[in-house]
């Protein structure tokens, strides 16, 4: 947190949590007026537990899981559903690139893959599909949650 610096943590709220507050903002009228709908958010498990050395990434996580449930709240009354996707660990370009600057890429995969319970990393299709079946009338009775997607990582 103290190596944070405030630009750094800026952009990283601007990424993260503007620009979900801005999609929201800006849909939530065109829902509103065709009787309802439904927005799905990415957060992290970053945003339910502490994670080293990612102060800002955890806040901002955090803060999208709380702006899906305010949001979920404030317009369940106009049949609009909101929720989030909370993965963890996912075998993305973005881990990729964070493996990269470490002194031993595949050591820290290793790590990686190693603290989690399935001892393996998600896949992006596997967001993808919970982010699907958040979107779909099957999930018709589910607003204002996130969705984890860890491969146990939270359940230890």
């Amino acid at each position: 947190m103290i190596d944070c610096e405030p630009d750094d943590w800026d952009r990283v709220m601007t990424v993260n949590v503007k620009s979900v507050y801005l999609g929201c903002k800006y849909v939530l009228p065109h829902m509103i007026r065709q009787g309802g709908g439904v927005i799905v958010n990415t957060a992290s498990v970053a945003g339910m537990v502490g994670i080293v050395k990612r102060a800002s990434y955890s806040a901002s996580k955090g803060a999208v899981i709380a702006l899906t449930r305010q949001v979920a709240m404030d317009f369940v009354e106009h049949g609009i559903r909101v929720n989030c996707v909370c993965p963890g660990t996912v075998d993305s370009p973005w881990v990729g690139r964070l493996l990269n600057q470490t002194d031993d890429p595949a050591a820290a995969r290793a790590s990686l893959v190693a603290r989690q319970p399935m001892g393996r990393l998600g896949t992006p299709e596997e967001v993808a599909a919970a982010a699907l079946y958040l979107a779909s009338d099957d999930a018709a009775f589910i607003t204002g949650t996130g969705l984890v997607i860890d491969g146990g990582l939270t359940a230890r």
